[in-house]
C-alpha cells in the first residue's frame, strides 16, 4: 500500500511486547530509509521528514519522522480470524481509495500468490497454516 503496511505476524512469548517490537522495527527501517534519502541526496524527499518532527523531540535529538507514532493491530486467536484478514489484506490494493489493481494476485506487494499458487512474489512468504505446528508458548 502506498502509505501502510498489512502484515501477519507470529511471536512467541516473549518479554518484548508488541508495541516494543513495533517501535524498533519503524526505527531502524526510518534510519535506513534517511541514510539512503541521504546517499540519493534526495532533499524533496527528506525536508518534509525534517519538519514532521515536533519541537520537544527535536531538543531530544530526534531529526526526521518517518511513521506515524500509532499502529493498529488485531490478535488472532482462530483460523477464522486469520483467513478473514488475509482476505481483507489481500483485497485492500483493490478496492476503495486505493484500487491500485484489479486483482489481489496482480498487486506486486502482496502474498495473494502464494496463498493461490504457492509462488513467492517479490518476498518470501511462510503460509500461516504452518503456524499450527510451533508451539508458541515455548522460545523457539
Amino acid at each position: 500500500m502506498p502509505n501502510h503496511l498489512h502484515a501477519l505476524l507470529a511471536l512467541t512469548n516473549s518479554e518484548t511486547n508488541i508495541n516494543t517490537i513495533i517501535g524498533n522495527g519503524k526505527r531502524f527501517m526510518a534510519y535506513e530509509m534517511v541514510k539512503r534519502l541521504w546517499r540519493l541526496k534526495a532533499n524533496e524527499l527528506l525536508d518534509p521528514l525534517t519538519e514532521g518532527v515536533s519541537a520537544r523531540d527535536y531538543k531530544r535529538g530526534k531529526l526526521h519522522e518517518v511513521f506515524e507514532q500509532s499502529f493498529d493491530w488485531k490478535e488472532c486467536r482462530s483460523n477464522k480470524f486469520i483467513d478473514q484478514k488475509l482476505d481483507y489484506m489481500h483485497d485492500n490494493p483493490c478496492r476503495g481509495v486505493w484500487n491500485l489493481v484489479a486483482s489481489p494476485e496482480l498487486y506486486l506487494h502482496s502474498s495473494t500468490k502464494f496463498y493461490q499458487i504457492a509462488e513467492h512474489g517479490i518476498y518470501e512468504v511462510m503460509h500461516c497454516g504452518k503456524l499450527d505446528d510451533i508451539d508458541l508458548t515455548k522460545r523457539i
